[in-house]
């Protein structure tokens, strides 16, 4: 039993082609990724996150 991330790995990937580093996880995997970009995708999951929540009634 793996232990399962918060993000589904296509919100993770989604991510990573808009912030413009999935090159880098296609070729090295999610630990090729600098501190930085892995900050940047989670921050950019949290405003995913609350624009869903907005949208709810």
């Amino acid at each position: 039993m793996g232990r399962r991330g918060i993000m589904s790995d296509q919100l993770k990937e989604e991510i990573a082609k808009e912030l413009g580093f999935y090159d880098t996880v296609q070729k090295e995997g999610w630990g090729g990724i600098k501190a930085r970009d892995a900050g940047n995708m989670v921050k950019r999951a949290i405003e995913i996150a609350e624009q869903n929540m907005q949208r709810r009634p």
